[in-house]
C-alpha cells in the first residue's frame, strides 16, 4: 500500500493520486490540507524500528503494509481554516501536527519521497553550490555578500551581466540587474543576496526518479521562464536529451543528496557548456508533464509501489 501525505489543492499531490488511481496501485491519502482534522496517527517504537497505523477517514492502514510513502508538507496556507482557533494558534497547530507526522517518516524503514532531512540543503544556495560541484557539475560565477563595494565590482567585472536572488529556499523571482539596481545596493547591508553572471542559452530542468531522467528544454526570452508570461513573453518546453556526462552527473547529485525525486536546474549554452544552478528537493513536475506530456508521474507511481526494491 502506497501512502500519500500531501493536500489536494496541491497541484503535484492531486496528480500523484491520479496517476495512483489511474495504474490501479493501492493507495491511501492522508489529506494535509485537513490534517489533523479527520486523522490519527499512532506508532511507537518496537524492536529499533516504529511501529503503529494511521487512521483515516473510511480506513485504518497499519505502517508495516506500507510499501512507500509520497510527501509534500504544506505551510498553513495551504490548509482550511480552523475558525475555531485564533490565527497563531491555528498556524502552531497545524506546524506542530505536520512535525509529528515528519519525525515518523524520517525514521520508517521504506521508501520516503523525500525525507526532510536531505532536503535541508535546499536551505541553503551557497551549501547546494558545493554539493553541485562535488557532483560534476559547473556553477556559473557566484558571489554572496552584503557588501556594497563587492557587488558593485562583482557586477562591473562581468560587464552587467549579472542576474540576483534570493539566498534561501524560499521560491524569489531570478532578475537580471540594470543600472538603476545599483542604487539599492546599500540594501545589501541589511541581508546578504547571491549574484552570479548571467548565461545566455537554454534552460533545461531535470527531474530524476530514483535510476531514471526526464530532461525538459525551456525556451523563453525571459531570465525566469517560470515567470515569463509575468514578464511578457512565452516559455515553450520540449522533451530533450542530456550529454550522458551531465545525466551521470545529475543522478550522482540526486543520490549523493538522498533524493529519490529531485529537480536540477541547468542550462545550456550557446557554446555548448553545461551549468547547474540548483537542485529542488520537492519539484513541481506537474508543470512540465502538462507542457510536455513526459511520464514523470507514472515512473513516480512505479517507484513507490516497488519500494526499496526498486
Amino acid at each position: 500500500m502506497i501512502l500519500v501525505c500531501g493536500g489536494l489543492a496541491d497541484v503535484v499531490t492531486e496528480l500523484v493520486c491520479a496517476r495512483l488511481e489511474a495504474l490501479g496501485y493501492p493507495y491511501r491519502l492522508l489529506d494535509l490540507g485537513l490534517f489533523p482534522e479527520g486523522y490519527r496517527v499512532a506508532w511507537r517504537w518496537a524492536k529499533g524500528k516504529p511501529g503503529g497505523w494511521v487512521h483515516g477517514p473510511g480506513w485504518k492502514l497499519h505502517l508495516s503494509e506500507v510499501s512507500g510513502v509520497f510527501v509534500r508538507y504544506l505551510g498553513s496556507d495551504g490548509h482550511a481554516p480552523l475558525p475555531e482557533l485564533s490565527p497563531a494558534m491555528a498556524e502552531a497547530v497545524i506546524a506542530e501536527s505536520q512535525a509529528g507526522l515528519m519525525a515518523l517518516l524520517e525514521h520508517l524503514p521504506i521508501l520516503v519521497v523525500n525525507r526532510a532531512a536531505p532536503s535541508v540543503s535546499n536551505h541553503s544556495k551557497p551549501y547546494q553550490a558545493l554539493m553541485v560541484r562535488d557532483s560534476g557539475l559547473q556553477t556559473p560565477p557566484t558571489l554572496v555578500t552584503s557588501d556594497p563595494e563587492a557587488a558593485l565590482e562583482f557586477y562591473q567585472r562581468h560587464g552587467g551581466e549579472v542576474v540576483f536572488k534570493s539566498l534561501s529556499g524560499v521560491r524569489s523571482v531570478v532578475r537580471k540587474m540594470n543600472p538603476s539596481d545599483l542604487e539599492r545596493l546599500h540594501l545589501l547591508r541589511h541581508g546578504a543576496a547571491q549574484f552570479q553572471r548571467y548565461l545566455p542559452g537554454d534552460n533545461v530542468r531535470v527531474h530524476t526518479v530514483g535510476d531514471e531522467i526526464f530532461a525538459t528544454r525551456i525556451r523563453s526570452e525571459a531570465v525566469d521562464y517560470r515567470y515569463a508570461r509575468r514578464q511578457g513573453h512565452a516559455a515553450e518546453m520540449e522533451p530533450t536529451d542530456l550529454p550522458d556526462s551531465v545525466a551521470e552527473a545529475c543522478l550522482r547529485l540526486a543520490r549523493s543528496s538522498g533524493l529519490y525525486l529531485a529537480g536540477i536546474d541547468l542550462k545550456q549554452t550557446p557554446q555548448d557548456e553545461w551549468y547547474c544552478f540548483e537542485i529542488n528537493p520537492c519539484p513541481g513536475f506537474a508543470y512540465y508533464e502538462q507542457h510536455t506530456g513526459q511520464p514523470i508521474s507514472a515512473a513516480l507511481a512505479e517507484l513507490l509501489k516497488a519500494g526499496l526494491r526498486a
